[in-house]
């Protein structure tokens, strides 16, 4: 970064100071996560210089030779990685892909079904705040308050009371697997589209670690970070038939996979991001190589190993554990309703990096919750495994319980330092 550093000292010494941060620090945030040298140099190509209205073959700007072939390699690999039959590379990110499988499938007014936000959901899954709560309407679908596990019969009973005309399968602070499967099922019961978001768990269904929906559902969204290890964007994959045309498009000539193209582009995008698009052709190509398969394998090694031991600290987590790569520590059980932003201010003066998260059937409020979510991709892609785990448990534990104790703090900061000393991150970035 020569010419940053000589041109603009301000913007590379923001840069030393974030790499700094995240070599010193542990990132426990489920949605973030590392990317590849590859990756970060494919995102700073001249491809940002192009614009690329339309789709391969299909451009509206001329000069795109070039860019059909990047955007047709991400489009196969993408195939490739989660067996589907179609794939737009072009969304942005993970709320404008949702939006325009929205348009796509609905009407203003529609009703569908999602998870409630404070019981795992995204905002863009139903929530009041957001336009899928606002433009649509949703029929929420909960976890069990004792369990606080999702019922399947319980949502198949909504299902059949409300006859939806889609069905939302999604996490995004749920810990524990999604049966894509028995979801499928009961959209085909109620005659609904199946629409699943798995931004959270893309890298862990590709590899085969978590049920992948691809084979299930009408239409899947995914960020193309988080455990996929890829630059901020999606994507959307898609069946090509649409088996509902006669009975909710029978005016349109579009089959289901024109029809989320056409609401991506011109329906609320313009040009995609071609550098981004190719940043997202080498993480699909590094994640179909033998060892991501390793990689996301440890992710849920790492998780369950976290998860034991800062239940074994005297913690209590959500559903009481975890099958994927994340957790929520509900505070409730340390007496500490509502300090969900409290900890999360202590644990980041200790260079640990979580985020305050609602609980389900929250008894406080979003912006004060009750819990914090965590999880282990980052971690796990700086090499750290279940050893490692149960020393970071035991820092998280010390926070949670002595937050407002600055001696302790400090002492916890030290120990995660001695930690991230031993996995070294971007050592081949010479800034």
């Amino acid at each position: 970064m020569k010419n940053l550093q000589k041109n603009d000292p301000a913007a590379y010494d923001a840069v030393k100071q974030e790499l700094k941060r995240i070599r010193e620090g542990i990132e426990l945030i489920p949605s973030e996560n590392f990317v590849s040298v590859n990756v970060l140099e494919a995102m700073g190509t001249i491809f940002t210089n192009k614009y690329s209205e339309g789709y391969p073959q299909k451009r509206y700007y001329g000069g795109n030779q070039v860019v059909d072939i990047v955007e047709q390699m991400a489009i196969d690999r993408a195939k490739e990685l989660f067996g589907a039959e179609h794939v737009n590379v072009q969304p942005y990110s993970g709320s404008p892909a949702n939006m325009a499988v929205f348009f796509a499938l609905m009407e203003p007014g529609e009703k569908f079904m999602g998870l409630d936000l404070n019981a795992g959901g995204h905002l863009t899954h139903g929530s009041p705040v957001n336009f899928s709560g606002k433009l649509f309407h949703c029929i929420p679908y909960n976890v069990k308050k004792d369990t606080q596990i999702l019922d399947m019969d319980e949502v198949r009973e909504i299902a059949l009371r409300e006859k939806p005309k889609m069905i939302l399968s999604g996490l995004t602070a749920y810990p524990r697997k999604l049966d894509f499967e028995a979801f499928q099922k009961i959209a085909d019961e109620v005659g609904a589209y199946h629409f699943s978001d798995i931004s959270h768990i893309a890298g862990l269904c590709s590899a085969g670690v978590h049920q992948n929906p691809v084979p299930y559902c009408d239409v899947v969204t995914t960020t193309t970070h988080k455990t996929l290890r890829g630059p901020r964007g999606a994507m959307i994959m898609s069946k090509i038939e649409d088996k509902y045309h006669d009975k909710y498009h029978p005016e349109s000539k579009k089959n289901l996979a024109e029809l989320i193209d056409f609401n991506v582009f011109p329906g609320i995008q313009g040009g995609p991001h071609d550098h981004i698009t190719l940043a997202k052709g080498v993480a699909f190509g590094e994640a179909l190589k033998p060892d991501f398969k390793n990689y996301a394998e440890q992710i849920v090694k790492n998780a369950k190993a976290l998860a034991d031991e800062l239940i074994s600290q005297g913690l209590t987590l959500v559903t009481g554990g975890t099958d994927n790569h994340l957790m929520v520590i509900d505070l409730c059980g340390n007496d500490l309703t509502g300090k969900g932003k409290e900890v999360q201010n202590a644990l980041e003066k200790a260079e640990i990096y979580v985020n305050k998260n609602t609980v389900p059937y929250e008894p406080a409020s979003p912006f004060n919750p009750s819990g914090i979510r965590l999880g282990t991709p980052a971690v796990t892609s700086r090499g750290m495994t279940e050893n490692d785990m149960k020393i970071i448990a035991k820092g998280i534990a010390d926070v949670v319980k002595n937050h407002e104790d600055e001696t302790i703090l400090n002492d916890v900061r030290k120990r995660m330092q001695e930690l991230t000393s031993k996995y070294p991150l971007y050592s081949e970035l010479d800034i």
